[in-house]
């Protein structure tokens, strides 16, 4: 091109790709499909469960290569011009845009049909969808089928005890093969490291060679497909998009910026397992440290000396390499030159650095360059040259670096007055294993918990409080939920007696005041969220039932088992300081509430719901908590969340704080009021 971009070319380009229709069948959402099958779930139609989560898997794995693989080609076709005007960007930009827009749509059809909402996305990260498919192939007698979801679920969720059993159990089936326990959603370069891991420590330092070469190729291939992922939509945080008005390159940058961090942090995406927070320390560089050592075993000393000068591309002067380069260059008279593609993308990484300096000082936010290799970790060595291993090299988390003791939180205290003549104190921190625990008993009346119910029933809806979703941590209950605020409506709207609506008020600003109070607080506890919920077991789905009705977790921080770390960060609810569960009702079966320490596993105390029964505690990783199956019965609850932050205030609580202040008002003046009829029942 000569740099002058006729306007008229460039939207013919645009209206071109417009006008291409798609030559394939396009595949369905997979979030319809998703939804589809849980709903045949609930309906114990197994045989559609499997068939309907199965599509969804593909439809999913689907729109993602496609969007992988236009992003890349449009790439290649239309590259940024060595020479630069003001016409040649935007030229290169627009057909870039185009390109992809027909590709993509021509692949998956008009692409605003798979636009998928954050739960589910979050849902098939989490590999959800497995747990369902596990008990479909389960219920349908296929324990192959079942063998291999319930393998791949396990994967990203090592914390889930009850899998785990499921799993042995699998293994002892008639029919089920070693070969059936495989992770259909294993990541190519981290199965092929694993591989070459195994074989290095069996001695098969050939095998090992090939399948770490592979596992580099697989790596670098990952990460152009993670960083071309990145080039969606971004979210401009703290702004809302339509009202934007800076200026043409502000926006830009701004984009730019997001997408350019989504890109550097591929570097963790891709050193990190299946539902793990931490990444697997060092793990780029151990590549080239096996392979040096993997490569003097084969007396390939050439590639040695390569893998060895790569390795200090990332760790430069590191004492116990540089004298394997020494030894090599002294065997071989000569020296030698690290691998290109990794010097390529040291280069990359370094340069984005800066640019993501100037892009976030631009946009006005603070950026800290993560500690991608910083250490040296991961190979325990016995030979000093060249360096080895005697022994199976395990991942190494964050964590095995680290103090991992728990931080206790600052000037602890409790014991405090517990404000209500009848409240009775059953057990404190000491008696409970822990630290700010406390379990408390009378705390509403038999009266109270029985009117509490009744409202529960006549206001509660499945997935209220949960983004609408029905059984948001167990496809083996039903939840169903209210806040304050929708109570009050209720009572307002005579759908309920108000005075019902006014009790749910009442008694968590009791609840509030009795935790305030007991762990001597010298500020205000604000409420955070504040919950009705009643969770049932669904019958016919409780045979051998061994999940959870809500896994381990923490209330303010997300909550890593393998690196014992608690991680306060979102999307955890990091403002939250205090929780407590005000039960109202034992007649059930399960649905015991645990502590647990921080591998998720280990109960240190067990409470028994009962009516009028409390346990307060507060919300950081030093409170490790979840709720074991309900497996009969419906179990109900005041769940509340307390920040000591005003800022971080529930609004529907205020909302609710003003409903109430109106209708005590207009009890003193008896202006407008309306008497609920179902008052006088």
């Amino acid at each position: 091109m000569d740099g002058k971009l006729s306007p008229a070319a460039v939207f013919s380009v645009v209206l071109l790709a417009a006008a291409l229709s798609s030559s394939t069948a396009s595949p369905e959402p997979y979030d319809l499909l998703y939804d589809t099958a849980v709903r045949a779930f609930y309906n114990s139609d197994y045989a559609a469960v499997a068939r309907h989560m199965e599509g969804a898997l593909r439809a999913s794995k689907e729109v993602r290569s496609s969007r992988v693989r236009c992003r890349l080609r449009c790439q290649d076709q239309h590259p940024f011009d060595a020479t630069f005007s003001e016409l040649r960007f935007p030229d290169a930009v627009l057909r870039r845009a185009a390109c992809m827009n027909a590709c993509i749509e021509d692949r998956i059809g008009t692409q605003s049909v798979h636009k998928v909402g954050e739960d589910v996305v979050q849902d098939f990260h989490r590999r959800i969808p497995y747990n369902y498919l596990q008990l479909a192939y389960h219920k349908l007698k296929q324990p192959g089928q079942a063998a291999a979801a319930a393998h791949t679920y396990f994967q990203a969720n090592p914390e889930h005890v009850e899998m785990g059993q499921n799993l042995e159990q699998y293994k002892d089936q008639p029919g089920v093969q070693e070969e059936h326990f495989v992770d259909r959603e294993a990541r190519p370069h981290q199965r092929s490291f694993a591989a070459a891991v195994a074989l290095y420590d069996k001695g098969d330092h050939g095998g090992a060679v090939a399948l770490f070469e592979e596992a580099l190729a697989e790596y670098y291939k990952a990460d152009s497909e993670c960083r071309a992922l990145c080039q969606g939509p971004q979210r401009f945080d703290g702004h809302d998009h339509l009202r934007y008005r800076y200026s043409l390159y502000e926006v830009v940058s701004d984009h730019f910026t997001q997408v350019l961090h989504c890109e550097h942090e591929c570097v963790r995406d891709l050193a990190t397992r299946p539902g793990r927070l931490s990444p697997m320390e060092n793990y780029l560089p151990q590549h080239y440290d096996y392979l040096q050592f993997a490569y003097f075993h084969e007396d390939r000393l050439e590639e040695a000396l390569q893998c060895s000068l790569t390795y200090l591309l990332f760790h430069e002067g590191e004492e116990s390499m540089t004298d394997n380069v020494d030894y090599y260059r002294e065997i071989l008279g000569h020296d030698g030159k690290p691998r290109e593609e990794a010097a390529w993308y040291l280069r990359r990484h370094k340069l984005e650095l800066e640019l993501l300096l100037i892009g976030s000082e631009t946009m006005g936010v603070e950026f800290t360059e993560g500690n991608y290799w910083s250490s040296t970790g991961g190979r325990e060595d016995s030979n000093r040259i060249p360096s080895g291993t005697d022994g199976w090299m395990e991942y190494v988390p964050i964590s095995e670096k680290r103090n991992v003791a728990v931080a206790a939180p600052q000037q602890l205290k409790e014991g405090g007055p517990l404000v209500y003549e009848d409240v009775q104190l059953v057990q404190n921190s000491a008696a409970l294993n822990g630290t700010q625990r406390v379990l408390l008993d009378r705390v509403i009346s038999q009266e109270e918990c029985s009117d509490l119910r009744r409202l529960a029933h006549a206001v509660t809806m499945a997935g209220d409080g949960y983004r609408g979703r029905m059984s948001p941590h167990t496809p083996n209950e039903k939840f169903e939920g209210a806040t304050v605020l929708k109570t009050l409506q209720f009572g307002y709207e005579g759908r309920v007696p108000m005075r019902s609506a006014r009790l749910f008020y009442d008694i968590s600003e009791r609840a509030r005041r009795v935790i305030e109070s007991y762990f001597l607080l010298n500020s205000t506890l604000h409420f955070s969220y504040t919950h009705l919920v009643c969770r049932t077991a669904i019958t016919g789905q409780q045979d051998h039932r061994n999940d959870l009705s809500h896994p381990i977790h923490a209330d303010n921080c997300l909550l890593d088992p393998e690196a014992n770390e608690c991680w306060k960060e979102p999307p955890a609810y990091t403002y939250r300081d205090f929780s407590a569960l005000l039960y109202l009702n034992g007649d059930f079966e399960g649905g015991e509430f645990i502590f647990t320490e921080m591998d998720a596993k280990t109960v240190t105390a067990s409470v028994k719901p009962l009516c009028g029964r409390m346990v307060g505690f507060s919300s950081g990783g030093e409170n490790p908590h979840g709720v074991k199956a309900v497996t009969g019965g419906q179990r109900c609850a005041v769940a509340l969340w307390f920040t000591l932050d005003p800022l971080f205030r529930e609004l529907e609580r205020l909302q609710a704080d003003e409903v109430i202040q109106a209708l005590d008002t207009e009890s003193v003046w008896g202006e407008g009021l309306n008497i609920n009829p179902k008052d006088e029942l």
